[in-house]
């Protein structure tokens, strides 16, 4: 038998030494040694082979924008969305696609290979929607794209947004979207989850809502998500993000609301980097971080992923597309700090993240998709110390993005002459 692409003494994410055997797209054997001959062969000597990234969260329509028209000065959440209703008069076709190109240039790089952006349709011309749709056609050869419609003022609160929601979803975009809590009232945000859940059930869609993004402990739309998704039987198909005002409750309160997300098979999305950058901006001290509770929902069986949400745009000013930046700022918010929490936190933004998007194809297995990334490190939790290079991304059988291994040089008197800072690194 001979394979188009074999990958060679690659280290699996639960420790194992293989070699993977790709014929066309697909992975077609995962043996600890495979002599057969190959079209290609990449050496991954103990280096950590794992699924691709997966980022359930973010904003392409808006990303690479910062300083257009200007700064977010305050930092806050609600001056980025004023700041976004600044620059959406200015948006042109070919700039959110070329924006969003040059982004998933970026993220392949990175091995970032799937990706669910909400995209918002309180714009009447829908500039923004078409030009991702048109983004998700030409790179479908390397990256999984999801399109979210995506209220972004309220789907009462903004005139036309119900109305664009439902022509968007006729265009074909994905996902059912929301903002409950930023609607006028805390009985239009309810209000709001039920009319997009009955949207969704209809259709037979999956719902991505931003769910009480706030610091205000009566936010609780994520009651409501959790209640329409067992009342119309969306379960697996549902996931509330954020979720922030979860760390402002009271302990009672959430020891019944999390039984009730569990229950509803509702899963959670929380955006480290982003959450603690705008969240408890009208605290003094002690000062709210702003992430949900992370912890406490897997230890109930809730499914969790952590989202990327922005890179370069009205509401975050840095990013680089690398989903292992958000794991290691996730692992601390969240202080899961043994090895297999440091583990969990590596498989929420490769394995999880993907079941979330219902991207079964996903994943390091005979028959699952031949796409794959090659990372400098020994293991998950090393990946996420060092960040680690991606030496060799493979998408759809191909080898897309690649890199060699790089020591610094040392000049240093009895030191040795160069320094890498994998702890077990082989010769």
């Amino acid at each position: 038998m001979s394979f188009d692409l074999i990958v060679k003494g690659g280290v699996l994410p639960d420790g194992t030494s293989a070699d993977i055997g790709i014929s066309g797209e697909t992975i077609a054997a995962i043996e600890p040694s495979i002599s057969a001959e190959a079209g290609r062969v990449v050496d991954a000597s103990g280096c950590l082979v794992s699924p691709p990234f997966v980022d359930p969260h973010f904003h392409m329509d808006a990303t690479l924008s910062y300083g257009i028209p200007r700064i977010n000065a305050s930092g806050t959440l609600l001056e980025g969305i004023a700041l976004w209703g600044e620059l959406k008069p200015l948006l042109t076709h070919e700039a959110v696609k070329e924006r969003a190109l040059a982004y998933c240039d970026w993220a392949v790089s990175m091995g970032l290979l799937a990706i669910r952006t909400h995209v918002d349709v309180c714009d009447d011309r829908l500039l923004a929607v078409e030009a991702l749709l048109e983004v998700k056609k030409e790179i479908a050869p390397y990256i999984d794209l999801q399109l979210v419609a995506f209220p972004q003022d309220g789907l009462y609160r903004s005139p036309t947004a119900r109305e664009n929601t439902i022509r968007a979803l006729d265009l074909g975009v994905d996902v059912v979207g929301g903002i409950p809590h930023f609607e006028r009232t805390m009985a239009d945000g309810t209000r709001s989850v039920t009319e997009l859940c009955e949207i969704a059930a209809r259709r037979g869609l999956m719902v991505d809502m931003h769910c009480d993004e706030t610091d205000d402990p009566l936010s609780r739309h994520i009651e409501q998500l959790a209640y329409e998704t067992q009342r119309l039987g969306l379960a697996g198909r549902v996931a509330g993000s954020h979720l922030t005002s979860m760390h402002s409750m009271d302990n009672y309160y959430v020891s019944k609301l999390l039984p009730l997300i569990a229950e509803a098979g509702v899963s959670a999305i929380p955006n480290p980097l982003i959450n603690i950058m705008l969240q408890g901006r009208h605290d003094t001290y002690p000062k709210r971080r702003g992430m949900t509770r992370v912890k406490e929902m897997l230890a109930l069986g809730i499914r969790v992923g952590f989202g990327q949400d922005c890179v370069l745009d009205p509401w975050y000013s840095l990013g680089t597309a690398d989903m292992l930046d958000v794991a290691f700022m996730g692992l601390h918010v969240a202080q899961m700090s043994s090895p297999s929490d440091m583990a969990r936190c590596f498989d929420m933004v490769t394995n999880v993240n993907a079941a979330i998007m219902g991207l079964d194809h996903l994943g390091l297995a005979v028959g699952k998709r031949a796409s794959f990334i090659v990372l400098d490190a020994g293991d998950p939790v090393e990946a996420l110390r060092l960040r680690a290079e991606r030496l060799c991304v493979v998408a759809r059988g191909k080898v897309v993005a690649e890199r060699p291994r790089r020591d610094t040089r040392l000049s240093l008197p009895g030191r040795p002459g160069q320094v890498n800072r994998r702890h077990n690194r082989p010769n």
